[in-house]
């Protein structure tokens, strides 16, 4: 699933092109009466009133919330894409041959004879229209946590949020969007890798030092991340339809059987599952003490 860098990656990289153009059209794969009542474009009757919306209104930005990619229209709305598991946004004359880019579900058609299109081969992804003036305050995003890499989130800022869940395993208690947005499986795996904490170990068991060495390897992480554009070990790709890199980067997440590479360490990496996802982690400088 595309995590904080990936979706990153996509807004600043449609941030370079889209803003300024008017939405001429738009189709969608993903209607279908299975998904009445969604509010989402799934919906038949909810795509009516979306495309209605959107069709002549001007891009006047692009930004992200959590793992959300919000398209801001001048009329008000903003378009909010979630890209789910196996999503990705393209834009313009992207590699068609990759055949992780050919499961279209979403086009939109810009008034530079462009398209900006939405590739979701398992048709996870959410698209939905919301209110500029209420944003926040919607369900998609009212409970989303602060964001890691804002200077306002500071170590008491994360401290606090970690101290809601004491007795959850600090694995799940990091992917928890209410407590942390944007961190998913991979970066999870790469942050407690390098802070040399086990997923399983109990937030409350772990101690301010290793909260503190915790929380600049969640941001050093992220934005190696973002450095990398994001990993395309799966289905993300950029805008332009390419691979990016992070997953050359992989330290600990699907390396099982491997040597840590942490200097001096000489343990292997190991695959155990936490909360129904694959974790994986190094035996020697991460086990449980």
């Amino acid at each position: 699933m595309p995590e904080l860098p990936e979706v990153q990656t996509t807004v600043a990289g449609l941030n370079r092109f889209i803003p300024g153009l008017v939405i001429n059209d738009v189709w969608t794969e993903y209607n279908s009466p299975y998904f009445y009542g969604s509010n989402t474009i799934k919906d038949p009757e909810y795509f009516k009133y979306f495309k209605k919306t959107i069709i002549g209104s001007r891009i006047t930005g692009v930004s992200r919330r959590g793992k959300n990619i919000l398209i801001e229209l001048s009329n008000g709305y903003i378009i909010l894409i979630h890209m789910k598991m196996t999503g990705h946004v393209m834009y313009g004359d992207f590699n068609r041959k990759d055949p992780y880019n050919r499961h279209i579900r979403l086009i939109f058609y810009l008034s530079n004879g462009k398209t900006m299109e939405l590739c979701d081969s398992r048709k996870f992804a959410k698209v939905t229209l919301l209110k500029t003036t209420s944003l926040l305050e919607t369900e998609h995003l009212k409970d989303i946590g602060p964001e890691p890499l804002e200077k306002k989130f500071t170590f008491e800022s994360f401290n606090n949020q970690i101290n809601k869940q004491l007795n959850k395993k600090v694995k799940l208690v990091l992917m928890d969007q209410s407590i942390i947005a944007g961190i998913g499986n991979i970066y999870a795996d790469e942050s407690l890798w390098r802070a040399g904490i086990h997923p399983e170990k109990l937030v409350g068991e772990i101690s301010i030092k290793q909260r503190k060495i915790l929380y600049t390897a969640i941001q050093k992480t992220l934005s190696c991340g973002i450095d990398f554009g994001g990993d395309s070990m799966s289905d993300y790709r950029n805008i332009h339809g390419e691979r990016e890199k992070f997953q050359e980067q992989h330290m600990a997440y699907r390396k099982t059987g491997s040597t840590c590479l942490k200097k001096g360490c000489g343990g292997k990496i190991v695959r155990i599952v936490v909360g129904g996802r694959g974790t994986h982690y190094c035996n020697a400088h991460q086990a449980i003490k």
